[in-house]
């Protein structure tokens, strides 16, 4: 069967599909579109194809498309779409495998400063076990070179208090950095 996919005729090929439920073991050939992640994501109208259009494009076949989208970088993993979800199917975990294997692939991502961030995120969780706000937006900030855009709004938060100066210890830190060093540094080249 062929479908109309943003202007191009595409075969339905369930390969693809089959592919992300033994990568991630999430049942994406579970979801009947009913659009209850989409109607609680935060960032759907920001995203090409909303969550539930991702579960649909995978059933479709519809691999290259997903990987050049902006969607897989907006996802912010909150897990809405999880916990929403009459089946159950965790869209986050879905999002997550994209984004791998768009890097993997080589893919350029349409939104460069948000694979930036994800990678500054992760590296600050493999760094200090937990998200240090203030160092990452420190790296963040110098590798875009973006550093006024919001300053505002950021010297607002630190004078009350919401983005501490140093990080919290963290239990278990060795168990983190070889977590990373298993799945992260393979899947993005060593890089950390």
């Amino acid at each position: 069967m062929r479908y109309e996919l943003s202007g191009q005729l595409v075969t339905r090929d369930t390969s693809f599909a089959n592919e992300v439920i033994e990568a991630t073991g999430v049942r994406v050939d579970r979801c009947y579109q009913c659009m209850t992640c989409t109607l609680g994501c935060p960032v759907a109208d920001v995203m090409d194809y909303p969550p539930n259009q991702v579960m649909r494009l995978i059933d479709l076949g519809a691999k290259d498309v997903l990987l050049h989208s902006r969607t897989i970088w907006m996802c912010v993993t909150c897990e809405n779409c999880f916990a929403r979800c009459p089946n159950q199917i965790d869209t986050a975990a879905v999002m997550d495998y994209l984004r791998e294997e768009a890097t993997a692939q080589g893919v350029k991502v349409p939104e460069e400063r948000i694979q930036l961030l994800h990678r500054v995120f992760v590296e600050n969780i493999k760094s200090f076990g937990k998200v240090h706000e203030a160092t990452m937006l420190m790296a963040y900030k110098l590798r875009s070179k973006d550093f006024f855009s919001d300053m505002g709004i950021g010297l607002k938060l630190f004078l009350k208090g919401k983005i501490p100066l140093f990080p919290a210890k963290v239990k278990g830190l060795d168990q983190v950095k070889k977590i990373f060093e298993k799945t992260y540094d393979k899947t993005f080249g060593g890089r950390s």
